[in-house]
């Protein structure tokens, strides 16, 4: 079956990488989760978006790692706020993911982020209050992303 990968799939392939997979891997895998869609003339042609944007969400190289690491820095605690749903007790209503935080901190004017490089505490945020996130832009440089937890309503 001949596939074109929307994510990276570790021992696969980039995104925007045309690859031919068995057909029960590609059916009950790939696609469902959407990994991938199935190679046709038009999908090809989404290639170069899908490239595009992936190419967007990466850091390139040491010293773009530097600038994006220089960029979170700047942003103070009171910028990066993830607004929740939470019960009067500042319970949450589920918990903060990696997504949510990256989502502020472009909402904020920071860089954008890949949720994958995104390392929230150990203990799952779920109570209001202020939190610290570690970032892997680099294997040699790490951020850290000050957020605050907010009550939506």
């Amino acid at each position: 079956m001949k596939l074109i990968l929307t994510a990276a799939v570790e021992n696969l392939g980039a995104a925007g990488e045309v690859v031919e997979v068995k057909n029960g891997y590609g059916r009950n895998y790939l696609l469902p989760r959407g990994l991938a869609i199935p190679a046709t003339a038009g999908a090809e042609k989404n290639i170069e978006g899908i490239r595009r944007a992936q190419q967007q969400r990466e850091i390139r190289d040491l010293d773009h790692a530097v600038e994006v690491r220089e960029a979170l820095d700047k942003l103070s605690l009171n910028d990066v706020v993830v607004k929740v749903k939470t019960s009067s007790k500042g319970k949450l209503f589920g918990s903060v993911t990696a997504e949510d935080v990256a989502q502020a901190v472009a909402k904020a004017g920071g860089p954008k982020l890949d949720k994958r490089i995104i390392d929230l505490p150990k203990a799952l945020v779920k109570k209001t209050g202020n939190y610290q996130a570690e970032v892997e832009l680099h294997s040699d440089i790490k951020g850290k992303i000050n957020f605050s937890v907010v009550s939506a309503s």
